[in-house]
């Protein structure tokens, strides 16, 4: 079982907040499997919306304050290079530089992407040498270990966090990317792509489409399923807002419509889309009508979460996987319930 970003922002005090309260959600979905925890939690990086309260529901290792019966286990922490180098962050940030930190001093139950200089120098200071974690460290432009569709019929492409070589041949950290993968499902001979987008901005999308195709990689930048970027941020398509619609830069319009392909399905993770541009806040009205735009042209769909599937009554959103494809599971409030005749990977 693998989880990426943890965030719970529901108010039990607010009667009026239509949010899910994530923990007893994921402690319930845990219960019922049987298990203590999941195989890999991702951040895909540090900000608050993306690792809200994490330390009150995770086990970590590197504290005995945070660790105790009812506390979700975490086999294999995963996080950009970035969340073990920034300094000067905000306590649960702090929280879990310090857990990923433990686990990659101890050389286990950890993976970090990409190598930058800040990265090796850290390890220095701490007395450890950065090939002496080589196995622990995953760059752009590979697949994750130890996952393999041939085997566990899923896999993840790294596009991001990635490093520039330099005039003196060391790697740097271009920019403080969040982890941006494209996860590969195989069930029944089929192929079933997700590109999860983080919260990359549009010169970071658009420098993952050129180090693809310049690699002879479009087949990593394909989806059937698209998380969509930093909340349907206009800023993850175009400096420029646009009056009515966002237009994006060209590598970020083929993402979307040259390599997502017929019936793709866009995930935009975000509340309601305001009705004005008086909260500069995501979703921006101009980028959702782009996303409306992309859903015409693959013939696909564009769910919000927050109004998934009304925004009166808002319901974790899931997909199911089968010999059919992605699709969504229908709500309970919808008038049927789908049903499938074994038991499918969800993806959401």
């Amino acid at each position: 079982m693998l989880l990426f970003d943890f965030a719970n922002r529901y108010k039990p005090s607010d009667s009026a907040d239509l949010k899910w309260d994530l923990a007893s959600e994921l402690k319930d979905k845990l219960e019922d499997s049987g298990r203590g925890g999941f195989d890999v939690v991702a951040f895909t990086h540090l900000d608050d919306d993306h690792i809200d309260r994490a330390s009150e529901f995770f086990s970590f290792k590197h504290a005995a304050k945070y660790q105790g019966a009812g506390r979700a286990e975490i086999g294999e922490l995963w996080v950009p290079a970035g969340a073990i180098t920034e300094t000067n962050l905000p306590e649960e940030a702090r929280l879990i530089r310090q857990e990923a930190r433990y686990r990659l001093l101890e050389g286990k139950g950890v993976r970090v992407f990409s190598r930058p200089r800040l990265l090796e120098d850290w390890l220095a200071s701490n007395g450890r040498d950065l090939d002496e974690r080589d196995d622990l460290i995953t760059d752009a432009g590979q697949r994750v270990p130890d996952y393999e569709k041939s085997r566990d019929n899923i896999e993840f492409f790294v596009h991001s966090p990635f490093a520039h070589r330099q005039n003196d041949g060391g790697l740097v950290d271009r920019n403080q990317h969040s982890l941006v993968l494209q996860v590969v499902f195989q069930y029944g001979g089929n192929d079933v792509r997700m590109f999860l987008g983080a919260d990359s901005v549009d010169v970071a999308l658009k420098n993952i489409v050129n180090i693809s195709e310049s690699h002879g990689n479009q087949e990593r930048l394909e989806w059937d399923i698209m998380k969509i970027p930093h909340h349907g941020s206009h800023k993850s398509l175009a400096p420029d807002k646009g009056v009515h619609v966002t237009t994006p830069l060209d590598e970020v319009e083929d993402l979307f419509k040259r390599y997502g392909r017929r019936g793709g399905i866009m995930v935009c993770p975000s509340r309601s889309v305001p009705q004005d541009d008086s909260d500069a806040l995501p979703p921006h009205r101009q980028a959702v009508a782009y996303y409306e735009s992309v859903k015409k042209h693959l013939d696909g769909e564009f769910k919000i979460t927050m109004e998934h599937p009304r925004a009166s009554r808002p319901e974790p959103l899931v997909i199911i996987i089968d010999d059919f494809g992605a699709r969504i599971r229908k709500s309970a409030l919808d008038a049927g319930v789908a049903i499938t005749s074994q038991q499918a990977p969800r993806a959401g």
